[in-house]
């Protein structure tokens, strides 16, 4: 049986690149980017997250002040 093993591809700015060809100190980088494009990511779904419950609370606020002012001309 041979070893029908396919070759790692990567993908870097339009050019593709065999894995096999790169040296273990590319390899190294590649890993770096690729963890920190998963980083990017999450931060990224934190700030969404972060951005709505900041949008809810001023919708809370804006609510709640709101209602507790009283009508315009219904003083004495």
């Amino acid at each position: 049986m041979g070893n029908n093993k396919e070759p790692q591809i990567a993908n870097i700015d339009g050019k593709e690149y065999s894995l096999d060809e790169f040296t273990q100190e590319q390899k190294i980088m590649l890993e770096h980017c690729m963890d920190l494009d998963r980083k990017i990511a999450s931060c990224q779904f934190q700030f969404d997250q972060l951005r709505v419950g900041k949008d809810a609370f001023l919708a809370m606020l804006k609510k709640s002040l709101d209602a507790t002012e009283e009508p315009a001309g219904l003083t004495d």
